[in-house]
């Protein structure tokens, strides 16, 4: 350990010694307080807005094109902008509700650094004029709980929340509140329902884009914790600073959270756009490759609402654009990393059973056909599945998120991408998400399906259109 108390490696977190914009205060024992932020450039990027005109700030935020990281990846200042005029109250509400598979990099960004968000928190009340901010973590988090409340109590108590802050006409309260572990409330609409006091179900959109009818009623502002932790290092240092990291339509740096068979899992901040999985799975500055010498076999890109991706991806970057391209996403910063030892249905259901459990019912073919993918998985892994299983996994895909899915019969032709983003005849993206793991691994390993299929028997199904009675041949 160094003398001034930094660590290489905090808990979850592993400093590869590129740019750090949102984890250079990870390694500090004491991160999370008051004294050791103030100590290391902590609400100098306040000082900085409140120096400035509100407007300025927007401009800033916009011009350095910071993007969300919530999942959508849309720019922030874009996403300000669309606030109407002269409708107020305005509202800001914080999404902490991590709760993807796999994701686990805004946990310690709230554990860690809870100044730097409620820092970030601020910048934006004072760039668009609002006066309230709601701060929503997931239920389980609890130590994020107790550090962010820890964080906020200090802040008020040395000016930098509240009435007049820091002797400016500036005043804002943040409120803290959790859920009860819900999946569906990291949609930003249920998530407004929860903090409303309602079921978190999510909300027709149109009307009810939150920019425009959000939380009571009133324009609202919806941004990922990992967003607005940008934005003091961004008012201290400037937009071209910010921008020399990263490629031109993504700079600056993005954490992301790899998990499952590497040898090296953690929370990593890497350069946006530049770094590609290749880099970031078998680099000695990362992952440091497959565990135990096996092979790669397939990882999800980008949380477990992702389709999957396999070796002939490895090479792409980390950046939306060539994801979405080549048919997924990176979504939550979350990256599951499978080698040859992982049974390709076995991991498939997994996920669903996770998506079928977490859907909150609103819409029917998300309620019933998350349900019905989850029960042919199951029995097809206990032995008693039918060859037309796997045409009827996909037909009920298809009727939860639109197609075609084209399945080669050797796993090694090449194939389309999946159709991205999905179509989807549902609300929110829950349903559409089951799917995803279904489509990618019958498409790859469909003779991992029919090798665990006994039965002769069939249950006739229309697949892509045309029904399918006939059982298929050993």
């Amino acid at each position: 350990m160094a003398t001034n108390g930094y660590v290489a490696h905090a808990p979850g977190y592993v400093d590869n010694e590129g740019p750090k914009i949102v984890s250079e205060r990870f390694g500090y024992a004491d991160s999370f307080t008051l004294a050791r932020f103030e100590a290391t450039g902590g609400y100098e990027g306040l000082r900085a807005a409140l120096a400035r005109r509100p407007a300025d700030v927007h401009d800033e935020v916009r011009s350095a094109t910071v993007l969300g990281r919530g999942g959508a990846g849309f720019p922030a200042g874009v996403k300000w902008g669309f606030l109407p005029p002269g409708k107020f109250p305005y509202y800001l509400v914080v999404n902490g509700d991590e709760s993807e598979p796999g994701t686990y990099k805004d946990r310690l960004l709230m554990e860690r650094d809870p100044h730097q968000l409620i820092e970030g928190c601020l910048i934006t009340c004072y760039a668009l004029g609002l006066t309230q901010c709601f701060l929503y973590v997931r239920g389980e988090m609890a130590l994020a709980q107790e550090r962010i409340a820890t964080a906020l109590n200090e802040a008020y108590d040395a000016g930098y929340v509240g009435r007049n802050i820091l002797d400016t006409d500036f005043s804002v309260d943040i409120v803290l509140t959790w859920g009860a572990g819900a999946y569906i409330v990291g949609e930003e609409t249920a998530l407004i329902e929860s903090l409303e006091g309602n079921r978190g179900m999510p909300r027709l959109k149109p009307p009810y884009f939150p920019a425009a009818i959000g939380l009571y009623g009133q324009p609202t502002i919806v941004n990922n914790v990992e967003t607005l932790a940008n934005l003091g290092w961004l008012l201290v240092n400037g937009a071209e600073q910010y921008k020399s990291y990263g490629s031109e339509a993504s700079p600056g740096t993005r954490l992301f959270a790899v998990s499952g068979h590497v040898r090296r899992p953690g929370v990593y901040e890497v350069e946006h756009g530049v770094t590609t999985f290749r880099e970031l799975i078998y680099g000695d500055n990362f992952c440091q490759g497959i565990r135990e010498g096996h092979e790669l076999k397939m990882f999800i890109p980008g949380g477990g609402s992702a389709p999957w991706f396999f070796e002939e991806h490895l090479d792409l970057p980390l950046e939306a654009g060539p994801v979405g391209a080549a048919g997924s996403m990176l979504g939550s910063g979350a990256i599951v990393v499978m080698d040859d030892t992982t049974d390709a249905v076995k991991a498939t259901l997994r996920v669903v059973r996770f998506f079928a459990r977490e859907s909150c019912g609103k819409c029917t073919p998300c309620r019933e056909g998350t349900t019905w993918e989850e029960r042919i998985l199951q029995r097809i892994l206990d032995g008693e599945g039918r060859h037309s299983d796997i045409d009827m996994l996909l037909d009920i895909g298809d009727n939860i998120s639109p197609g075609p899915y084209p399945v080669a019969a050797n796993p090694h032709e090449g194939l389309e991408a999946v159709p991205f983003p999905p179509k989807q005849t549902t609300i929110c993206p829950l349903g559409p998400s089951s799917v995803a793991p279904i489509v990618s691994t019958i498409r790859r390993f469909r003779h991992e399906y029919e090798a665990k299929i006994t039965r002769r028997d069939s249950i006739p199904v229309r697949a892509q259109g045309v029904f399918v009675t006939e059982c298929s041949s050993d």
